[in-house]
């Protein structure tokens, strides 16, 4: 395989104002907006031709957040800096900073709309 196996992710969210505050407070970077009319869209920011996955906020009718079975990690330089903004922009940790040995080291948080998403870094 000559790329990485994710292409793009989405987060579901019930309140689209409450989780792009949260992920721009946690992650301090800024959403953009995707496309017109449902579902509605916020963009993390990415370039399509780096290293990772480029992946979005999404608000659809029907589909709720919370409770998926799918978790993504954010790289970070130490994932104990963003893990210590969760609570204060109004998530929850799941796991504090742990070794994962070689792999470097997780966290795990609750974000505002019920989704677990993990922090990962090598420091």
């Amino acid at each position: 395989m000559t790329h990485n196996p994710i292409g793009w992710f989405e987060i579901y969210v019930q309140d689209m104002e409450r989780a792009q505050k949260f992920y721009e407070a946690v992650l301090q970077l800024e959403l953009a907006k995707l496309g017109d009319g449902e579902p509605e869209m916020l963009a993390f920011p990415g370039e399509p031709n780096n290293p990772g996955s480029c992946g979005a906020l999404v608000k659809m009718e029907g589909f709720s957040s919370g409770g998926n079975s799918v978790l993504i990690y954010f790289i970070c330089e130490d994932c104990a800096v963003e893990a210590s903004r969760v609570e204060a922009a109004g998530g929850s940790i799941q796991r504090e900073k742990m070794s994962i040995g070689e792999y470097g080291f997780i966290s795990l948080a609750i974000d505002t709309e019920g989704n677990m998403f993990g922090l990962h870094s090598m420091n």
